[in-house]
Order: structure tokens, then sequence, then C-alpha cells
């Protein structure tokens, strides 16, 4: 199945099998943690060289969400850049990309802990969005109201059976994490502290890949 329903909040939402997800009544898409330009970012810092391939991987799997559900709002959750100089750095054809995806629609730009400032992509640039009932915002609050989306932790979830880990989204009844939908990004495992004392123990976790598969976080 390409996508998980559920409700956070009163609000219905899907968990795509994408990593992206979709919110029917507002017919709205957001994506967390693309962390555009990374391999950019390690080359410039003396890291390792990286095949420089992951921007045109990233933006050729989020234009095909944005082509699929013809959204009218778009949030990126924070970190869309790996620094401010990946930002800088962007070629001419990917933001002429961005633009084009951006036309027509509400394009928001969330504020992470990688790209503190605004980009000179249009859209808005904010800290933190509510809409409808849920927040939006890069990072976890310790204790928040119930609706809370975020992103910030790349989390991942071992499959059942096999034992290989998938992105994942998590959520229970008070919060949302979203997985790094950038081609490049590691994850931190689901049962981690940090991220498991986030969730009560309903928690589920939708894992990404071929298909969107729900299993228990505990």
């Amino acid at each position: 199945m390409n996508v998980h329903r559920f409700d956070l909040a009163g609000s219905a939402l899907e968990a795509r099998a994408s990593g992206a997800l979709w919110w029917p009544d507002l017919r709205l898409i957001c994506v967390s943690d693309l962390h555009l330009g990374k391999s950019e970012r390690m080359a410039r810092r003396g890291g390792a060289l990286l095949p420089p391939y992951e921007t045109e991987e990233t933006l050729s799997r989020f234009e095909a969400e944005v082509s699929a559900l013809d959204p009218r709002t778009v949030i990126c959750l924070g970190d869309s850049f790996d620094d401010l100089g990946a930002a800088r750095a962007v070629a001419d054809e990917v933001g002429l990309r961005i633009r084009t995806m951006q036309a027509g629609r509400r394009w928001v730009w969330i504020e992470g802990n990688h790209d503190p400032g605004p980009v000179e992509l249009g859209g808005e640039h904010l800290a933190e969005i509510a809409l409808a009932g849920l927040v939006f915002r890069h990072i976890a609050a310790g204790d928040c109201p119930a609706g809370e989306v975020s992103g910030h932790y790349h989390p991942k979830h071992r499959l059942p059976r096999s034992g290989t880990s998938r992105p994942a989204f998590v959520y229970d009844d008070r919060r949302l994490i979203l997985p790094a939908f950038g081609a490049y990004t590691g994850g931190l495992r689901c049962d981690t502290p940090v991220l498991r004392n986030l969730f009560s123990a309903r928690a589920i976790a939708v894992l990404t890949g071929p298909s969107a598969l729900a299993v228990p976080l505990m």
C-alpha cells in the first residue's frame, strides 16, 4: 500500500511510502530534511567526497510527489539545505526546478538547525506555522499540545522479520515526526532513548520504501 492513513488531533493525514506527508483536506504536502547540497557541503568542508547526485535524486522524487498530488500548500519542514553555503551554491537549474514547483501554490520553508536563515528561492520563511489545529516545526518540543508535526531526527525502524531498517514516520495521539526525505540522509533508530521518550506506548512507526508499512513502535 502506498499510503498509511491516520488521525492526529482530529485531522486525517496520510503517510506516503515516499516519505512525504499528505493532508487531503487542506491539499497540503509536507517533507522534511531534504538536505539539498550535502555532497557540496562535505567537499567544501574537507569531508568525504560523495557522488554529487543527491540533489538530483531528492528533487526528482519531490517533483513526482508534487505532480501526483497537485498540492495547494507545500511545507518544507527544515534542513531543506545542508547549510547556508549549500543554499547559496544552488545551481541555476535546481533553482528553476524549485521555482517551477512553487508556481501557483503557497510554499513555506520552516527554519532548521542546518539552514536557520531564509534562502533566496521564494516562498515564506518561518520558524513554525500553525494550520487548522496542527503546528509544523523542525524539532519536536519536549512538552507540547496534541497536533505537533516535526522532523530533525531522521527516524528509521527495523522491518519485523528481515531486520533491515527503513526511514519511518513515527506518531502517537500527540505528535508526528517525519522521516528525512533527502537521498544522502542517515537515520536515528526509533528505539534510541531521545526518540523513544517523545512518544507514548501506543506509538506507531510507518516504514517507507516499496510500501507504507505500519508497525507498533514498542
